[in-house]
Formats: C-alpha cells, sequence, structure tokens
C-alpha cells in the first residue's frame, strides 16, 4: 500500500491540509478474542471449517451460537466485517445436518446484499457435500425456478419487500417451508428504523402469525451496527426477549479516520468551500496514487456531479478506461453488477456511491472511503468508512463536512461521534396508516378471529371499521377478507406510495428506458425543464406524465443543474400531550400542504446561481404528528417582530438538523415550519413534523428530549464562526435574517429557561 502510505505522510507534513482537520484519529490495529466450537457442532462442519481457515471462532461469533444452541433470539451488534455471517450460517447449516427438513428464511435490506450472502453460503455448502439448496427468491428470480424453490429450497434468501408481497400473500404455496421454519435472519437490523422499519415491524407480525398457522416457532438471529438500542430495536421489531452480543473478538487493521473542515471562504458570512469540490480535489489526489478509492455522497444527485468533475479531468484515452464510475439507484441491475465486479477485480479505482454500497455487498479490499457529507448517523458512518480496509492492512476514511448545521456539529464535535453512539433507532408499528394496511394484507393471509391481537396490538375496532366499508366481511367470530384487488400490491415498505417514474430517453430513434425515480420525488427531480444527471451525462425533462408514470428526457450538454423549492403550509387538528412551563410544548395530529412552486439553475463548479423558473405541479397534503414549542409574550420582551421572525426562521433551519442525531434519522425525515403568530396557538410557534404520512414516532421522542436538542443546538451556534449567520448554523443571511443566529440563541436560552 505504497500509494496510500506516501499520500498520508505527504498530509500529515502539509500545513494547509491539517488546518482543514479537526480530528485525525489513528485507530491502532487490535488482536483477536477467540473461542473454540461450541460441542454441539456436528463434527463435519467443524472440519469443514477449519479447511476453509477458520480454526476457531471469534468470541461473539460462538457466544451467539451458543445462545441459538439454547433457544435463544440473539441481537449480534459489532463492527463491519467482523464476521456476522457466521454467527448466523452455522447455527443454520448445523441445523440442517441434525435435521434434513429444517428450513430457514434470511432477510436482506437489498437485493444486491441478498444475492451477495448467497455465495457465501453455497461456498460452504459446497465443500460440506450437502444437499441444502439455498437460493435467492426476488424480483429478479426467473419465473421458471419460483416453484422449484417453494417446493425444496432449505434456506430461502429474500428482501423484505418479496415476502410482502410474493411469499406472504402465497403461503400455501410455501407450506413446506412454514411448516419446517427453524430461523428467520434478519441482517442489517439498523436499516428498520423510521417508516420502512414501521412497515417491516408488520411483516414480521404477518409473518409469526402464518408460521403459528403452520405449528412452527422459529428462532430469530439479528444483526446490526452500532446503535444505542439494539435491544429495544430488536424486540420493537419482532416482539419477543432477545440476548444481546455486542463484545467483537475480531481482530482490526490499522485505519486512520480524518475529519477534514473544508477552509472558510468568507468569515463574515462563514461560507466555506464546498464540500463536493473538495472531495472532488481530494479524491483526485487518491487516484492519481492509484489508490482504489469508494467516494460516498448523500444524494443521487451528488453522484453525477462528482463523476461528471472526476470524468473532466480523466479523459479516457483510447484503449484505455479511466476506472471511474458511478453507483446508485436508478441505474439498471446489469450495470449495477458490472461495476461490482471491476471494483472485486481492481478494474475500477474510483467508485460514487449513494448508500447503496453501504451494506455488506462484497466489493473486494478497497483502501480508501470519502465520505462527502455527514451520512446522517454514526451507524452509517461507520459502516461506509468500514468499507475500505474490511480485510486488508492499512486503510483511510476521510469524512469531508458539508456546510449543514449537522455536518458541522459532528465534525467540530469528534469525541461525540468517536464515543459510544448515542444514536436510537426508532420504529412505530401501530401508526394507524400503516397498521391498517398490513391489517389488510394478513386478513387476506388468513381470517382474522373476533379477539385476536395482531403482534401486540389490539386490532378489533380497526377490524370492525374494515367490515364497515366492506372490505372485511364477519361471519361469527370471525373476519374475512373480501375484495378481489391483492393488498399488498399495493403497499409500499419504502415510501408512502408504491408506484415509480421510469424515465426514458428519446434522444435516439429507440426511446430507451435510462432510470427510475420513486413517485414523491419525482416533482424535485423529474419536473418539466429540470437537469437530470444520468451516468455523468446531462438529460432535460421534456415532460412530465404523472398518469402514465413517465418522464420524458434528452440528453443535453448545458453548464448547470437545476435544483427544486418546496414551500409547505401546516394545520393542527388535535393536541396528544401538552405541558407549559417557560414555553409550551406540545405534540400532536397536523396536516401538512406541499408545492412544489419555482427551480433554480445552478452553475457547475462555482454553484452561482444563473436564473429560476416555474414549476407546474399539483399540491400534495398529508396527514402526520408534530412536535412544537410556542413562546408566550412574557418570555419574549426585548424582541421586535422582525428579530422574532428572525430567531424562528433561524432554528426551523438548525433544530431538524440537530433532532436528527438523536432520532437516528435522516435529516429529511423531519422538517420544520414557523409562524410568527400561529393560528392554531396565537403565539410564536415552531413546528417539527415527521416528514411521513401517519408519522412514525419521531415527534413524540421530540416531545420528550426537546431539552437535550435545544443543549445541542445551543452548542452548535457557540462553535460556528460566523458572526450573524451561515448555512452551518441558522441558515445564509436571507434566512434567518440578519442576526439570525444571535436571535436563535436568544430563543433557546428561553426555551431553556437560562435568561
Amino acid at each position: 500500500m505504497p500509494g496510500l502510505a506516501e499520500l498520508l505522510a505527504r498530509w500529515q507534513d502539509d500545513p494547509a491540509f491539517r488546518r482543514n482537520v479537526t480530528r485525525w484519529e489513528k485507530i491502532p490495529a487490535q488482536e483477536g478474542a477467540y473461542a473454540g466450537f461450541p460441542s454441539f457442532l456436528d463434527p463435519r462442519l467443524q472440519e469443514t471449517l477449519r479447511r476453509r481457515g477458520v480454526e476457531r471462532l471469534y468470541c461473539h461469533q460462538a457466544a451467539a451460537i451458543e445462545a441459538t444452541g439454547r433457544g435463544k433470539n440473539v441481537v449480534v451488534v459489532t463492527p463491519t466485517a467482523s464476521g456476522k455471517t457466521l454467527c448466523y450460517n452455522i447455527p443454520v447449516v448445523n441445523e440442517f445436518l441434525n435435521n434434513r427438513e429444517s428450513r430457514a428464511l434470511y432477510l436482506f435490506p437489498t437485493k444486491a446484499l441478498s444475492q451477495d450472502q448467497v455465495a457465501e453460503l453455497k461456498a460452504l455448502v459446497g465443500e460440506l457435500q450437502i444437499d441444502l439448496r439455498t437460493h435467492t427468491y426476488d424480483g429478479d428470480t426467473a419465473p421458471g425456478v419460483r416453484q422449484g424453490i417453494r417446493q425444496s429450497g432449505h434456506i430461502v434468501v429474500t428482501n423484505p419487500d418479496m415476502l410482502h408481497t410474493g411469499i406472504l400473500p402465497h403461503h400455501t404455496r410455501w407450506a413446506k417451508l412454514f411448516q419446517n421454519l427453524k430461523f428467520i435472519v434478519i441482517d442489517e437490523m439498523h436499516q428498520y428504523r423510521g417508516v420502512f422499519g414501521s412497515h417491516v415491524a408488520n411483516v414480521l407480525r404477518r409473518l409469526k402469525r402464518v408460521c403459528r398457522f403452520y405449528g412452527a416457532a422459529p428462532l430469530f438471529i439479528l444483526c446490526s451496527a452500532t446503535i444505542a438500542n439494539p435491544v429495544e430495536l430488536a424486540e420493537a421489531l419482532i416482539e419477543e426477549p432477545v440476548t444481546l452480543i455486542d463484545q467483537s473478538g475480531a481482530p482490526r487493521a490499522e485505519k486512520h479516520f480524518i475529519f477534514y473542515n473544508p477552509p472558510v471562504v468568507d468569515r463574515e458570512l462563514g461560507l466555506r468551500r464546498s464540500a463536493l469540490l473538495e472531495t472532488r480535489r481530494l479524491a483526485k489526489e487518491l487516484y492519481r496514487q492509484q489508490v482504489q478509492t469508494i467516494i460516498f455522497t448523500r444524494s443521487r444527485l451528488g453522484v453525477e456531479l462528482l463523476l461528471t468533475y472526476l470524468k473532466q479531468g480523466q479523459k479516457d484515452i483510447p484503449g484505455r478506461d479511466s476506472g471511474i464510475r458511478g453507483y446508485r439507484g436508478g441505474y439498471l441491475p446489469r450495470e449495477r453488477r458490472t461495476i461490482e465486479v471491476g471494483l472485486r477485480e481492481g478494474k475500477v479505482k474510483t467508485v460514487v456511491s449513494t448508500n447503496a454500497l453501504e451494506l455488506g455487498l462484497d466489493i473486494g479490499e478497497l483502501e480508501a472511503c470519502i465520505i462527502n457529507g455527514y451520512p446522517g448517523t454514526i451507524a452509517s458512518t461507520w459502516q461506509q468508512a468500514g468499507r475500505a480496509g474490511r480485510r486488508s492492512g492499512t486503510s483511510l476514511a476521510l469524512l469531508v463536512a458539508g456546510s449543514a448545521p449537522l455536518d458541522q456539529y459532528i465534525v467540530t464535535n469528534p469525541d461525540y461521534f468517536f464515543g459510544r453512539s448515542p444514536e436510537r433507532a426508532l420504529v412505530n408499528p401501530d401508526n394507524l396508516i400503516i397498521l391498517t394496511n398490513h391489517l389488510r394484507c394478513a386478513a387476506f393471509e388468513l381470517p382474522f378471529n373476533v379477539n385476536e391481537r395482531f403482534g401486540r396490538a389490539e386490532v378489533g375496532p380497526i377490524l370492525e371499521f374494515l367490515a364497515d366499508e366492506g372490505t372485511l366481511y364477519r361471519s361469527g367470530e370471525r373476519f374475512y377478507w373480501m375484495e378481489d384487488a391483492y393488498p399488498a400490491e399495493e403497499i409500499s415498505l419504502r415510501s408512502a406510495a408504491r408506484e415509480n417514474i421510469v424515465i426514458i430517453d428519446m434522444t435516439t430513434a429507440q426511446p430507451q428506458v435510462i432510470g427510475e425515480v420513486d413517485r414523491f420525488s419525482a416533482p424535485m427531480l423529474v419536473h418539466e425543464e429540470a437537469i437530470y444527471l444520468h451516468g455523468g451525462r446531462q438529460y432535460q425533462v421534456e415532460r412530465l406524465d404523472f398518469a402514465e408514470k413517465k418522464a420524458y428526457v434528452r440528453a443535453v450538454e448545458v453548464n448547470y443543474f437545476t435544483d427544486a423549492h418546496l414551500s409547505v403550509d401546516l394545520k393542527v387538528l388535535d393536541t396528544f400531550a401538552r405541558d407549559e412551563k417557560q414555553v409550551c410544548r406540545a405534540w400532536g395530529e397536523v396536516r401538512i400542504n406541499a408545492l412544489v412552486s419555482m427551480f433554480k439553475k445552478i452553475r457547475f463548479n462555482t454553484h452561482e446561481n444563473l436564473g429560476s423558473g416555474p414549476v407546474n405541479l399539483p399540491e400534495t397534503e398529508m396527514h402526520t404528528t408534530a412536535f412544537w414549542l410556542s413562546f408566550p409574550p412574557a418570555t419574549l420582551e426585548g424582541f421586535t417582530p422582525g428579530a422574532l421572525e428572525a430567531g424562528l426562521l433561524g432554528l426551523a433551519n438548525l433544530l431538524p438538523q440537530i433532532a436528527s442525531l438523536f432520532i437516528m434519522g435522516d435529516p429529511r425525515d423531519l422538517r420544520a415550519v414557523s409562524q410568527v403568530k400561529a393560528p392554531f396557538t396565537g403565539m410564536p410557534t415552531l413546528y417539527l413534523y415527521d416528514n411521513y404520512p401517519g408519522g412514525v414516532g419521531y415527534s413524540e421522542l421530540l416531545y420528550q428530549i426537546y431539552g437535550e436538542i435545544c443543549r445541542a443546538a445551543s452548542e452548535a451556534l457557540l462553535n460556528c464562526r460566523c458572526s450573524k449567520g451561515c448555512p452551518s448554523c441558522v441558515g445564509a443571511s436571507d434566512q434567518g435574517g440578519a442576526d439570525g443566529k444571535k436571535y436563535a440563541r436568544q430563543l433557546l436560552e428561553v426555551v431553556l429557561d437560562e435568561r
């Protein structure tokens, strides 16, 4: 690894580079902690593991296998590349060696991860030379082999979406699987949070219900990255007790983890050099040293911008590929598989990705990882950093902070990051909309008894409601499905709408689909006149047809990209809880009306505004939950109307970012609206609402821990170097007013009763 070592030494000696480093953490190599094979493991399995180079187990692997042997559900929480796969593969294979009829179901959050794990499992089974049939069952599985998997698959590897739409509704075809199901494996458990996790918890309720119908009571093995509440999350998902295994015994290679804050270019305004442009510069240095690098960025747009910039500096020489690729959702599956192979073989030298490559896909031994902007959670940051140096020697993880308040809080408080994770993953399986939708699905699968519970939820009134609307039919003590429709097909686990908009390139005589975007993102990304970026190329959207779910684009060459603006109106419908101290705090149900009204054209490289245009799309409406703070007049002595508006706007920019640290959510999961005189409260009010229909529990937690969040926000304002407000705290001056920083801080003092 001479290229990386040489570059690290140069950076160490470069004062210009070190000035921007807020933490250079050298994580030393660590010896492993080992244990022998549990005595109940089949000798054939022990011998096969030894032949594969596994002479003994890491201590956490042995502990997990021992616990499953005692009939315990387990949750394994250890770092990336610590060998969690064997924690579930060994118990499953061992059970098969003792009982050839046993079955197991593996759940992974993505199709790509499912396919990757199957290859590793098949290699183990191949050495054992046993007839343990392992198959991936997802949307890419050929129809001709599906029947064979249903009849004879011993280990079925799938994802929650396919379990939801393709397996549970047709459980009678899977009778052999459910009758003999011994293990359910849930990998990357920390991914199941927020709205996705709330859906998955209900899918697991349906799964357990079907298992009981066939007389099975499988054990659960869950694996997760480090979070503050793994037991709480695991028990919320499966609604059973779990045993925690969180002491890793895996050895660790040396890693350099650098927090890099781009230099300030305007101290008065607090403006920093673009994180994206700094990432481009640092990535080029790694590329010149031939260091194989993965670059993570938070959005599809970020992927395409970085890919464009990197390719601009590395024009392909005829006969020689630059080895620079992009990887994100919206690329077609064959394109993504080709990139994965190129990474493993070393042909792809630099890949720019969204979090699509964050999970444990086998992409080889990368040397460096650049994270462009804080990913939103500590768990995701460690996952991304772990993609470099998974099995090799010295590696590099480099976090380039953006100007957002969340990025700046993390980069200026590195001890917060490198200490124990404070993040809590939340799910709300009893969200009324989500629960009702899955009750429809469950009733389609099996009739409901009148007094039956759905997991821990009492659902009698909902069943009566569904019967009243004609969805169910009550006969005696049971509710039966009545409609012809197939309910699971209409319910997406990952967004409020199932439909995607396909993007069709009309440049050539033969139009072709080049990508897709979810329905709710479409108004922001593929409105008419938007510049859609794909594979480093630019396309202008000529027409968005919502009815047909198609966006028609044409290739162009322009020097700008587009960014749409969303305007929001909020109305309180009900208050669930309220408390009045120095300020009034409450949480309840609200209605959100949102409209994408305009877009900006932003020049490449300089990111200056080149103009704007209207977006003519219909308004959307959403019912959700919100937390709000209202300021009584007595607490606002000395505030002018302008100062109050500036302070509220500043907090609306700052608090959702800081709050996302504590709820383990994406900052986009929370939105804020400020009202100088709110119609509902009659007072200056700041609302933070769950950005999902029905809410997923964020606002209720904010109601409970608002003081902790406000203290962290106050600290972020103290640490920010700007004078009157900037994008790193309360927003630019046109958002938070000329003294937005000052007045936001004063409002926080009111909340914390420090005045």
